[in-house]
């Protein structure tokens, strides 16, 4: 089958003549048509490794100490003192809301007036 605008190198992409003669089946590997199966003919699987040598490991010079206890701690002036910081959060928290407040009423006063 050719095409009058096809180029002469494409002809070997152009499907075959359908009165050509056949070029025939390749030969079945006897080994595939008896399948994988069999333990004779298939894949044995990866090579054994040697085991390691017994002093593979490094050396282990230094044995650090056992870690040190931590200090008692009071619970109750933990309490206090996060009373506190709650309190100074709250004050600062109050003033720039007051300050915010005050600033906006100036803004708007100005707009309106």
């Amino acid at each position: 089958m050719t095409s009058p605008t096809s180029d002469p190198d494409d002809a070997y992409w152009q499907r075959p003549d359908p009165s050509a003669e056949s070029l025939g089946r390749p030969e079945r590997d006897e080994r595939l048509a008896t399948g994988f199966n069999d333990p004779g003919a298939g894949y044995a699987g990866p090579p054994r490794t040697d085991p390691p040598a017994p002093n593979w490991r490094p050396p282990t010079i230094a044995h650090p100490p056992p870690p040190r206890s931590m200090p008692g701690q009071d619970i109750d002036a933990l309490d206090e003192a996060e009373g506190s910081a709650r309190t100074v959060t709250y004050g600062v928290g109050l003033v720039a809301g007051a300050v915010s407040v005050i600033l906006v009423c100036l803004l708007c006063a100005r707009v309106f007036f």
